[in-house]
């Protein structure tokens, strides 16, 4: 293992890449749950129990590859909000069958696995400024934590403000409280895997709390595992792709736009992801490329495929890779790590699946405040380096997505600089592709509306 993923060098061990590793699979495991409960919706007709064993599968799969060939500390698996995209917006929205839903995803698979053989991905990567990569990794900062807060009742939704501050004595602030605590705790102490511990114990609290007032814990989402040992046969969702739609011209504009959605998206939020977490741990060398970005792109890729095939919607990068990174991830064994950990939960799925979200909600606080220290690095005294990334990090969180408040960043960072260096004697060197990256942001854009 030293000689594959080359540990000494990148400062780290067997036993940090592991831990590491469990906690980016701890941070996410929530998604076995959510993908079934979306995917599974009454209307969309996919059964809920097929689609754990997918979403265990592709993200296990997809994850080891990622470790395996990209030797880099991100997991995978079918991103949220491509889900919900898949589910309310295209099945039951426009009335598609979700095995043409699936198509789309395939088709897309296949047309980001040949953008990053033509290395097209990595140029865009590589080709977002410095100052605006910090403001990336802050702002994905911001954004866990605004799940996290979400996800422990600290911050809820309000008709009047957008938001308000939730019930500070409820069961699940308290729990996330606890966590919180403990990681910053036995962080002080500079105990390893903190971030793990933290997660392990406010599960056990939870369950605790089940135990004594069951009902009232299930109002909170929070339950004892049902059993221990569970598997779900793949048969009803895999190997379902529907081409029928080829036979009317005014179901394959339908399914275009469909495709595109899911690629532009899917690219976005990958990007944005993968530069702030790479840029956080420093796998981002002087002139700004991120380490084997070509390499993670294609695994992307390969897993949305993949994934397609086997019955779910389009697999991502995940941005909670950085709680694994925070933990001490360096290398591709932690997510080899998580990729078995998920081939497991295949037969476990019950007790993962019993995590509630407010036991992984300390993870996405504390890694959002680990992330937001890149501000430092941001330089404000120029406003067309300043404005752009401050619009990124505060976007993120604001529009809840990494891909929206990277459009906008780019597109101030584009449109700023160009001006500037039109009224500026002092000419300021952007790179094309930005340009060219601010045009489609911007037809994107005038389309939606």
């Amino acid at each position: 293992m030293e000689n594959y993923f080359a540990l000494q060098d990148s400062a780290t061990d067997v036993r940090k890449e592991v831990v590491g590793g469990i906690t980016t699979f701890l941070t996410m495991a929530y998604i076995i749950a959510v993908n079934a409960n979306i995917l599974g919706a009454e209307g969309v007709g996919m059964p809920p129990g097929a689609i754990v064993t997918a979403t265990c599968l592709t993200a296990g799969l997809t994850t080891i590859f990622m470790g395996l060939y990209a030797k880099l500390p991100f997991a995978l698996a079918p991103g949220m909000g491509l889900n919900a995209f898949f589910a309310f917006s295209v099945v039951l929205g426009m009335g598609i069958s979700w095995n043409v839903a699936l198509t789309a995803v395939f088709v897309e698979g296949i047309i980001f696995i040949l953008l990053s053989l033509t290395n097209v991905r990595e140029m865009v990567v590589n080709a977002i400024p410095t100052n605006l990569k910090y403001a990336v990794t802050a702002g994905i900062g911001l954004f866990i934590s605004f799940i996290g807060f979400i996800n422990a009742g600290i911050v809820i939704k309000n008709d009047a403000t957008t938001v308000a501050m939730g019930n500070l004595i409820s069961p699940t602030v308290l729990i996330a409280v606890v966590g919180v605590l403990i990681i910053v705790i036995l962080s002080k102490k500079n105990v390893k895997g903190a971030i793990l511990w933290g997660i392990l114990i406010s599960s056990i609290v939870a369950w605790g709390y089940a135990i004594i007032s069951p009902e009232s814990a299930l109002s909170y989402g929070i339950s004892l595992p049902e059993g221990i040992f569970k598997y779900e046969s793949l048969k009803p969702i895999a190997f379902k792709l529907d081409f029928s739609f080829f036979n009317s011209k005014a179901q394959i504009m339908q399914f275009i736009t469909i495709v595109f959605t899911f690629l532009f998206v899917d690219f976005f939020d990958t990007v944005g992801t993968l530069v702030g977490v790479a840029s956080k741990v420093g796998m981002v060398d002087e002139d700004g490329k991120v380490k084997n970005a070509g390499k993670a792109l294609l695994v992307d890729a390969i897993g949305t495929t993949v994934g397609s095939i086997l019955g779910t919607s389009t697999v991502t990068t995940y941005v909670e890779s950085s709680a694994g990174v925070a933990a001490g991830a360096r290398t591709g064994l932690a997510s080899v790590v998580t990729g078995i950990l998920f081939l497991i939960a295949l037969f476990f799925s019950p007790i993962f699946i019993a995590i509630p979200s407010a036991a992984t909600a300390p993870a996405l606080i504390i890694v959002g405040f680990y992330m937001i220290d890149s501000i430092k690095n941001i330089d404000f005294s120029d406003f067309t380096e300043g404005v752009p990334a401050f619009l990124t990090l505060a976007l993120m969180p604001l529009t809840y997505s990494i891909g929206d408040g990277l459009t906008i960043g780019v597109l101030a960072y584009a449109s700023m600089n160009f001006i500037s260096n039109i009224v500026s004697k002092e000419k300021k060197k952007i790179s094309p592709v930005m340009y060219i990256l601010a045009i489609v942001f911007l037809i994107k854009i005038i389309a939606s509306h």
